[in-house]
């Protein structure tokens, strides 16, 4: 049975929470989670690039010059990818780069991926965490008492405008639903700051295998 620490919002320690060693999942899952990561990645690439091939260069299928007698090289038409201006031999054309992971590799990576932040202490769980007003500076302050430096991952039960609006002008500050949480998100900040309702959405996920957006 592992325990996370249960902070108040002043950063004083208020219990301990209990995660049920099932839960975790610190055995597999290596591959799982390069998969996952590979993949969140190239979903997120535009594919966009586009050169023009030979049927795309403007000019006519006139032959520049006869086929022999002038002493130079063969040319059958302008738009020859050795020429300058001519199309591209094997250039670039818009694609999708998404990779298909199976919901039993994303469940696995998800598990795996927030077992280590377990491990290695990166999570802190907050008892409640609210704001009056969306203002950056009360935000700051929040960091601060609670000793958290940036980069760190905010993740809490549901929306909550406030801090959403309040977190938002802060670079490396991220404000997460658990819900929406993802095997990226998880290792790309060192720190995660998650609510107690936030983390029992979390442990559902785990006990239900749901590896949840990619």
């Amino acid at each position: 049975m592992s325990k996370l620490k249960l902070y108040n919002i002043d950063g004083t320690a208020s219990g301990d929470i209990e995660l049920a060693d099932e839960l975790l999942v610190l055995g597999a899952g290596e591959q799982a989670v390069h998969d996952v990561v590979v993949a969140t990645r190239n979903a997120a690439r535009q594919g966009s690039a586009s050169s023009k091939h030979k049927g795309e260069v403007a000019g006519s299928n006139k032959k520049p010059w006869r086929q022999k007698g002038t002493g130079r090289a063969r040319a059958g038409y302008r738009q020859s990818p050795i020429w300058r201006g001519g199309a591209a031999a094997f250039g670039p054309k818009p694609r999708s780069y998404a990779v298909k992971v199976n919901k039993k590799v994303s469940r696995l990576a998800f598990g795996r991926a927030f077992s280590e932040k377990v491990l290695h202490n990166q999570v802190m769980v907050l008892d409640s965490l609210t704001m009056a007003e969306p203002k950056t500076k009360l935000f700051k302050d929040l960091l601060k008492s609670l000793k958290i430096e940036n980069p760190v991952l905010i993740v809490l039960d549901t929306v909550d405008t406030n801090i959403s609006l309040a977190a938002r002008n802060i670079p490396k500050v991220q404000v997460r639903r658990a819900s929406d949480l993802s095997v990226y998100e998880l290792l790309r900040y060192p720190q995660i700051v998650v609510t107690k309702a936030g983390l029992e959405v979390i442990k559902q996920r785990l006990a239900d295998g749901d590896g949840g957006a990619e």
